[in-house]
């Protein structure tokens, strides 16, 4: 039996197989040119079947390079289904962005792909980790071991915790966005959608290449690779990816710098073709010292207030704000630490004077590293395929974070470390894909551990005063076990050449072991106000005290406590008895069953009809907190979304015109938010929270239009409208000021009204090879919540619903950054990009000036509140540069 020639890569075998022997070995051995041109095959004349499958193979042939420039026009091949498919033949919203494109736009990082997919939401976390919200589907929580709401892969290798995917978008083919609940085929988690990195693959010829840039704040971006056989039948590729950046914000109080960067990233991708297997083995990784970003203080609203307070931390009545230009912010560096300073062995336990603290360095940090091994393999059975996939996450962090943009130290991270350690199995088999009826079973595999230590620094906050031990120092550690397996089927039968049914279901069975530990340091004074609260709330009480807070009688001797006073590594939450000292322990098991049907009916080969009805599941989780009471460290439970979807995708006048449009709405149940309860003492404080109810209806819409060769114009537009149908019970119903709140009607965060983007690309070649190019880029959204209930937050008291704490002189400290009407809310936008340039001939050099958000347009992200204070994440101000890149093969 003739086989496939090794010039061509994997994305034709299919075509290949429908070929019979005598045409394989006519075109092995003819110029495709010929053939096509004159419509003979070996010099006889073609027959219509054999044009068919020729004009598949054809295809299949330029479906690679066409998926890498998008904007050429090409078919644009995607792996929604877990095999090569045409875009347009998928019954799914899949957003593709090619290889070309996504380097000229400049996107390569997960806000950047976010800005350009429309109903995609980014936002920062106090902590580094990101949150992505799809069709307003997310996870605003900012713990390093959770899963997101939106899955992530590199060529179907999970990502399963958003941090594992800060630098995945470099040297690959095409970006791949499935909006929707995608738990059949990708698992838990993907309640949303699902995000899918195509990597560009080794070669069968030498290839090398790369590009270099250089822009505002002396930003030096680069990008190469190496491609090409290493023996008849095994290829390699090795590609990789660094940027340096200065410091691009400044201090409001000081001349100060923040926000350089500084990482490299690359893959290595080796695969073999050893007759009926195939295999593909990767390792990829990276390590980030970037620093984190600062945030703009736009808030202050204390929770407690007193003449002691006033006091001692009088710049909350007169706050500096840096909102109003992207790259003014604020954080700490060197400062006074009373926590380096010997604390006092009698109640209230305070400190010397100032002047007798130590010297403690807040200045941001950051230093991320991860990595990552996979092997696939595809067994040929005789019209089945095994295909088996493993991989070994390890991720390691080290960071320092200021949480409030203050140069005050109210909510610092002096440390936020961690590490994630994953290991995940895919089998499946499948039939002969381009049957009548195809059918694919499998079963997956996670087993993952997680670990997070936070340090939170707070002794300028109002909590560091006598009433509370003048407590300065808050620790948390979380380790998670977690183990998840799962098995799924998916099957398609062509009723019809028109017609096609679908279904799919997956079962999964969860497990999530945690042991969290709240802790302080020896000058944190936190375990001596929590031995002192234990005692009062089991009814021992005194006017004695010794130096761990626990009651003594007149001549110093302890008095009997129903739990063993704790030391500063001691867990000091309070369990059910009101005691401290107990490891929080939980035990999350859950299961569930993802499910999906469907039809697509082609009303001829250029329009495609269909319609989805699917439920995905995202898993509970446990919250890594300092919490003053164990009720705040229970899990969410997992939520769920059934979505209901039909659209449609058409190619018109001679595939001039490419639209495509949908309708959804999708039930959304238990959904998990960082929400807050009440505590008696220190006012609201996180937790996790499910919303029973909520639920989301929209539609999504875009086209493509090349009037005119070299000529492509693109627009997208996303339609959202949530409401939260039932909310949160008590304790578990308060907003972030503290405040007894019903959620009712309020929308979802990151959930804008309308988002949308459109782009114009314009490229003449001309005669002597030279490609002149241009092109425009705009993202626009609507405004959005941060937080549940921002547009109705009564932030200023105003309304007597929240009321403010009051100063001395009788005003309330409450304030607002000048012209911030609600802190909580995002305000909508537009950005506009730009690149101009010119490329060689056949592709051989680029070079390229460029501009992001070129009109500097202020916007922001997201809103953290912290203890007293709200502050914002600005977007990035506008940057420009050149990009110098060059190619040989």
């Amino acid at each position: 039996m003739s086989t496939i020639p090794k010039k061509y890569d994997q994305s034709v075998r299919n075509s290949w197989e429908l070929l019979t022997a005598g045409d394989r070995k006519n075109i092995a051995e003819k110029p495709i040119e010929r053939r096509v041109n004159k419509n003979t095959l070996g010099g006889r004349k073609m027959n219509l079947r054999t044009r068919l499958m020729l004009g598949t193979f054809v295809a299949a042939l330029v479906a690679p390079a066409a998926a890498q420039a998008q904007d050429e026009g090409g078919e644009i091949v995607v792996t929604a289904n877990k095999r090569e498919q045409n875009l347009n033949d998928v019954g799914l919203t899949i957003t593709a962005i090619g290889g070309a494109a996504l380097q000229e736009r400049g996107i390569t990082s997960l806000a950047d792909v976010a800005s350009a997919i429309p109903g995609l939401a980014f936002a920062p976390s106090n902590t580094g980790t990101p949150i992505l919200t799809l069709r307003g589907v997310g996870f605003n929580e900012s713990s390093l071991g959770v899963y997101p709401a939106v899955s992530v892969y590199v060529d179907q290798v999970p990502q399963p915790f958003p941090a594992l995917a800060a630098h995945s978008a470099f040297d690959v083919q095409r970006i791949e966005v499935l909006k929707g609940p995608q738990g059949t085929l990708f698992g838990q988690n993907s309640t949303g959608g699902a995000i899918n990195y195509i990597a560009n693959k080794p070669t069968d010829t030498f290839q090398a290449g790369g590009d270099i840039s250089y822009g505002r704040f002396n930003a030096i971006e680069a990008n190469a690779f190496l491609s090409g056989p290493l023996t008849e039948n095994v290829r390699a590729r090795l590609a990789m990816n660094g940027r340096h950046m200065d410091d691009w914000q400044y201090s409001a109080t000081r001349d100060d710098g923040n926000g350089h960067q500084s990482y490299i990233a690359g893959r290595f991708i080796l695969d073999a073709d050893l007759g009926n297997l195939k295999l593909e083995g990767m390792l990829s990784g990276w390590r980030d010292k970037s620093q984190p970003q600062a945030q703009q203080l736009v808030g202050i609203r204390v929770q407690n207030w007193s003449a002691e307070r006033e006091a001692r931390h009088p710049f909350y009545l007169n706050p500096t704000w840096s909102g109003g230009n992207p790259r003014i912010a604020d954080w700490s560096t060197l400062v006074r630490d009373p926590g380096l300073s010997p604390a006092s062995s009698t109640l209230p336990y305070g400190f010397g004077p100032e002047s007798t603290w130590g010297e403690n360095n807040l200045d941001p940090f950051g230093n991320r590293r991860m990595w990552q091994g996979s092997l696939r393999a595809d067994l040929d059975l005789s019209g089945m395929t095994l295909t088996s996939i493993t991989s070994y996450a390890d991720f390691k962090q080290r960071q320092g974070i200021d949480g409030d943009g203050m140069k005050q130290v109210t909510y610092d991270l002096e440390k936020s470390d961690g590490y994630i350690h994953s290991f995940s199995q895919e089998l499946r088999l499948s039939n002969d894909q381009t049957g009548a009826f195809r059918w694919m079973v499998g079963g997956n595999y996670e087993k993952s551990t997680t670990f997070e230590d936070q340090g939170l620094r707070y002794f300028d906050n109002t909590s560091h005063d006598s009433s509370l031990f003048f407590i300065n120092y808050s620790g948390v550690t979380n380790k998670q076990k977690i183990e998840n397996i799962a098995a799924f089927t998916n099957l398609e039968f062509d009723v019809s050449p028109s017609l096609t049914l679908k279904a799919a279901a997956r079962y999964t069975s969860s497990k999530n072991r945690n042991a969290l530990i709240s802790y302080t340091t020896e000058n944190g004074n936190v375990n001596k106000f929590f031995n002192y609260l234990g005692a009062l709330l089991n009814g021992v009480t005194s006017d004695y005290y010794n130096e761990n807070g626990v009651p003594t009688d007149a001549a110093g001797n302890p008095l009997p406590l129903p739990f063993t006073p704790i030391t500063p590594d001691q867990n000091y939450t309070l369990n059910s008895s009101f005691m401290p000292g107990e490891v929080f322990r939980g035990n999350l098991k859950e299961d569930n069953v993802s499910w999906r049907v469907g039809v697509d009916y082609k009303v001829n080969p250029d329009v495609l009809l269909y319609a989805n009805v699917s439920r995905g599941y995202k898993a509970g989780s446990f919250p890594s907190l300092a919490a003053a009471n164990a009720v705040a460290l229970r899990p969410v439970n997992q939520e769920y979304v059934t979505a209901f979807e039909a659209g449609f995708k058409a190619s018109m006048f001679d595939r001039v015109v490419q639209l495509n449009a949908a309708g959804f709405y999708m039930d959304y149940r238990d959904k998990q938010v960082r929400g807050r309860l009440l505590d008696p003492i220190f006012g609201g404080l996180e937790t996790l929270v499910n919303i029973p109810k909520s639920r989301i209806a929209g539609f999504e819409a875009d086209v493509t239009v090349r009037p005119t060769s070299g000529l492509t114009l693109s627009g997208a537009v996303t339609y959202l409208s949530s409401k939260i149908l039932k909310s949160p019970e008590p304790p578990k119903n308060y907003n972030v000021l503290g405040t007894a709140d019903n959620f009712v009607g309020d929308p979802l965060p990151f959930t804008p009204e309308w988002s949308g983007s459109v782009n114009l690309d314009y490229r003449y070649e001309t005669s002597g090879g030279l490609t002149p190019f241009i092109g425009v880029s705009v993202s626009a959204r609507t405004k959005a919540d941060s937080q549940l209930g921002s547009e109705r937050m009564d932030y200023l008291g105003l309304k007597g619903e929240s009321p403010c704490q009051t100063a001395t002189d009788g005003t309330d400290v409450c304030f607002l950054a000048p012209g911030v009407k609600n802190p909580f809310m995002l305000n909508g936008y537009a950005t506009v990009d730009g690149r101009v340039g010119v490329e060689g001939k056949d592709g051989a050099w680029k070079l390229m000036f460029w501009a992001k958000n070129m009109f500097n347009k202020y916007y922001w992200t997201n809103v953290i509140s912290s203890a007293d204070s709200a502050a914002r994440f600005a977007g990035m101000p506008a940057t420009y540069g050149l990009t110098i890149a060059m190619k040989v093969q």
